[in-house]
């Protein structure tokens, strides 16, 4: 079914500057969603999703496919927004992106998690969330994205690589 759900992953050439192409997944979250889900939960195994209470999800993106796995395999969700965008008290941390500069905020708790983002670009956004999901006092049991774009990272978090649907080399 992987490659099956490729196909509907747009290139669009130079966006959103000269030089990149950019994945568009829009095509797949709109038409192909209920398969993307169950496509995702297959990448862990059985015994691996019991050790896991909640799946965290990164903005924007992020939280559709978290939220959306969390409800089919019956966990909680966690947000991981934009600063500002959540009530106090928060963990906020500062990282660079492939264009720019942002910052992510979450929630303190605890327990076992997976973070879940829609594409693995260079791993920064990738990193901020796994760091702050530890400040706040969460375990990471998984990295989950749609796709990796392998030509542009080796990402790891503390040993642990990312699982993707789909990848570019």
């Amino acid at each position: 079914m992987k490659s099956d759900l490729k196909q509907y992953v747009n290139e669009i050439q130079d966006y959103p500057k000269p030089g990149i192409v950019f994945r568009d997944i829009s095509p797949l979250l709109r038409d192909h969603f209920p398969e993307l889900i169950e496509e995702l939960a297959l990448l862990f195994k059985e015994d691996e999703w019991k050790e896991v209470e909640y799946l965290a999800g990164v903005e924007a993106r992020g939280f559709a496919i978290a939220s959306a796995l969390a409800m089919h395999l019956g966990k909680g969700f966690i947000p991981i927004r934009k600063k500002g965008k959540l009530p106090p008290e928060v963990a906020s941390i500062e990282y660079d992106l492939e264009y720019g500069q942002d910052a992510l905020e979450m929630h303190y708790g605890g327990g076992n998690i997976i973070l879940v983002d829609d594409v693995l670009a260079t791993g920064g956004t990738l990193e901020a969330a796994a760091k702050l999901c530890k400040t706040t006092g969460f375990t990471i049991k998984g990295l989950l994205c749609i796709i990796d774009l392998k030509y542009l990272n080796s990402f790891s978090w503390e040993g642990e690589s990312v699982r993707s649907l789909l990848s570019y080399t």
